[in-house]
């Protein structure tokens, strides 16, 4: 039984290394995104509505 209660501790006390080492690497920027902002504008912006044409008014104007 006492084997037990020192498996969970030890594993706790890893948990706690992970978590820590986490922790600090997030603060220290390790997990920042420095590739993507330099290549955004190379992409095609999806965000933005094109307008839409004459026609498709004309189509939506029309009644059935």
């Amino acid at each position: 039984m006492s084997v037990i209660y020192m498996l969970l501790a030890i594993s706790i006390l890893v948990a706690l290394i992970f978590f820590i080492a986490f922790i600090i690497s997030v603060r220290s920027g390790q997990y920042d995104d420095s590739y993507t902002p330099s290549v955004r504008m190379l992409f095609e912006d999806e965000l933005l509505e094109k307008e839409p044409d004459a026609q498709n008014f004309n189509q939506l104007d029309k009644p059935k």
